[in-house]
């Protein structure tokens, strides 16, 4: 016959499993998001490239920098939302990202398609 504190262990330890997956699911949704993102980014640059020649040139490049300011946003969303589950969740045997680092990606993605955008518009 089982003892009632053994249960208690055992659903203890389903629960830190439980988190743990949580923790590790919560990183693969942000990385979705950053590819989503990445796509968004792709799509305006791809508009701009095919679409760069038309009338009026302001155009296709307006066009473009709605995709890529999307993108961005999107970065930024993910970020937050991946760092606000990581703050209420506590990894046991997982090592989690820190929160800093998916700052430091998200910031980079943002910046990068930043300077995309700007360049975009310099190159007249």
């Amino acid at each position: 016959m089982e003892d009632k504190s053994d249960k208690t262990e055992l659903a203890g330890e389903r629960t830190d499993l439980a988190e743990d997956r949580t923790v590790l699911a919560n990183e693969r949704t942000f990385a979705g998001w950053m590819r989503t993102g990445l796509a968004a980014v792709g799509i305006g640059l791809g508009f701009n490239a095919l679409f760069g020649k038309m009338d009026p040139a302001w155009l296709p490049k307006g066009i473009a920098s709605c995709f890529i300011v999307s993108g961005m946003i999107i970065f930024y969303l993910a970020e937050r939302n991946a760092c606000s589950v990581m703050q209420r969740l506590n990894a046991h045997s997982v090592q989690p990202l820190r929160r800093m680092n998916l700052r430091l990606v998200a910031s980079l993605m943002g910046f990068g398609s930043l300077i995309l955008m700007g360049g975009m518009w310099l190159l007249l």
